[in-house]
Formats: C-alpha cells, structure tokens, sequence
C-alpha cells in the first residue's frame, strides 16, 4: 500500500474493507470508514469514493469518538 496520509485518494487505499458504520435516511450521503493494517482509520465520503480520504491514528479516532459520545462535537450540526 505504500505511505498512507490524509488527503491520498481513498481509490489508492484499494475497494475491500470499507464500511459504513452508521446510516440513516439522508439520501445515500455517508461516511465510509476502513481500518488500516497499522490500526489507523481511513474516512472518505461515500459519494466520491475515489476522492480524498482523511486518515486518523487509532488514538485520534479514540478521542473523537469518546468526544463525540459526550457531546462535544454537538456544535457541528447546531
């Protein structure tokens, strides 16, 4: 797979193992994630699923899932 970044087209991070973890009734617009081989996580909008991925540590994902959890990311779509 090579160097992995955030911003490298999700395509070069191949088509297996992507997942959407969550869903809902907003008309086919979701994120779709993807563990990685070192525990990191790709994200990529399900839309353009050969565009740009966001690629977060395992530790990062950790503190925004729990941040999430407790709210704290509820000024995001107030």
């Amino acid at each position: 797979m090579g160097s992995v970044h955030s911003g490298m087209s999700a395509a070069e991070l191949g088509t297996e193992g992507w997942v959407k973890p969550w869903s809902g009734t907003n008309g086919g617009s979701c994120v779709e994630a993807k563990r990685l081989p070192d525990g990191s996580v790709a994200l990529r909008q399900s839309r353009d699923p050969e565009g740009p991925a966001l690629v977060y540590t395992r530790d990062e994902m950790i503190a925004f899932l729990q941040g999430a959890k407790s709210g704290e990311a509820d000024f995001l779509i107030a």
